[in-house]
C-alpha cells in the first residue's frame, strides 16, 4: 500500500501524489491521485488496480541513471514501417523504466540529428515528447527540483563526468 503524501507513477499520467484512501462501498478502497503535472483528481483502486502504478525512483538511482547516460549508444529506428516503429516506441514507453526512457529518447534524438535538414516524423516526435515527459516529471521528483531544470541538470553532469573520465 502506498502512503498518504507518497510520489508514484501512474501510467501514462506520470508523477501523481497520494492525497488520501477512500472506501467505496461495495467497489473497495480507492486511492486519490493528484497529477503533478497535469490537473485533475484520480481515484484508482487501491487492490488490483488496472493502471500501473510504482513509487517513484530515489535521488540515488536519479543519478546512478544520469551516470550511466555517457555509456549509453543510441542506436536511431530506422524502420519505414510506422506501425513497426510505434510499437517500438510505445513498449519502451509503457515499461515506465527510467533506463528504458533514457535509450528511447537518446535513439530518437540520435535519428533527428542524422535527418539534420530534413523534415522529422510526427511518430518520432510525439513519442520523444512522451518519453522526456515522463523521465524528466519523474527526475524531477527524486532530485527534488522542478522539471523545468532536468534538461540543464542531466546536461551539466554528464559533462562534468566526460570531464573527469579526459
Amino acid at each position: 500500500m502506498y502512503q498518504i503524501g507518497q510520489y508514484i507513477v501512474y501510467g501514462s499520467t506520470g508523477v501523481c501524489r497520494v492525497e488520501g484512501l477512500v472506501e467505496k462501498p461495495p467497489l473497495g478502497l480507492y486511492y486519490v491521485l493528484k497529477p503533478l503535472y497535469e490537473s485533475g483528481t484520480i481515484y484508482t483502486p487501491a487492490e488490483h488496480p488496472k493502471v500501473f502504478m510504482r513509487p517513484v525512483i530515489s535521488r540515488e538511482d536519479a543519478e546512478a541513471l544520469i551516470d550511466q547516460i555517457p555509456g549509453i549508444v543510441a542506436q536511431p529506428n530506422r524502420t519505414k514501417n510506422l506501425q513497426e516503429l510505434r510499437e517500438h516506441y510505445r513498449t519502451a514507453t509503457c515499461s515506465h523504466n527510467c533506463a528504458d526512457l533514457i535509450r528511447l529518447t537518446m535513439s530518437i534524438y540520435a535519428k533527428k540529428k542524422e535527418q539534420m535538414g530534413r523534415r522529422f516524423g510526427q511518430v518520432d516526435e510525439r513519442f520523444m515528447k512522451q518519453a522526456e515527459s515522463s523521465l524528466f516529471g519523474e527526475f524531477a521528483v527524486a532530485l527534488g527540483i522542478p522539471k523545468e531544470e532536468v534538461h540543464a541538470y542531466i546536461s551539466r553532469r554528464v559533462e562534468c563526468l566526460r570531464a573527469v573520465q579526459v
